[in-house]
């Protein structure tokens, strides 16, 4: 059960994903050509931006596509990670939280010391797409490996 503290953050994430989302699509010109993550689920960069009022910082938008039962190894990112799913659903958890199911239209952040334990296709016989927003240092790695 989600908190009402985790009600709140739900919603305001998805507020300010949907504008942040809105506003790229808008002024998307195209996308880069996809790149095929070492666990066979699709990574495609939609938008890079630097972040004029935060002086060293970017915004990079990608999109995630995991295949029936598609997953990524324990990883981090050195960045504020919101994700918006868009189709199917997916099983996210970082360290010290619970493990939650994402449908379409839902929610989830990471922060910039999270290590995320898991990120995987919730089903066996359906893809899962979802967006993924990243607030970073400019050209800090996207991903990073956690033993």
């Amino acid at each position: 059960m989600q908190t009402i503290r985790q009600t709140k953050r739900i919603s305001t994430m998805k507020a300010v994903l949907f504008s942040l989302f809105v506003s790229a699509t808008a002024s998307l010109l195209g996308t880069l050509p996809g790149i095929a993550a070492e666990n066979g689920a699709k990574v495609t960069s939609l938008m890079q931006k630097d972040l004029p009022n935060y002086p060293g910082k970017e915004g990079l938008m990608i999109s995630v596509e995991y295949g029936p039962g598609g997953s990524d190894p324990i990883h981090r990112h050195d960045a504020n990670a919101f994700v918006y799913v868009l189709e199917g659903s997916i099983v996210m958890q970082v360290k010290g939280e619970k493990e939650v199911t994402l449908s379409p239209g839902e929610t989830y952040y990471e922060g910039p010391s999270d290590i995320h334990l898991v990120s995987r296709n919730a089903s066996t016989s359906k893809p899962a797409k979802f967006i993924v927003v990243l607030l970073k240092n400019k050209d800090a790695p996207v991903v990073m490996p956690v033993k």
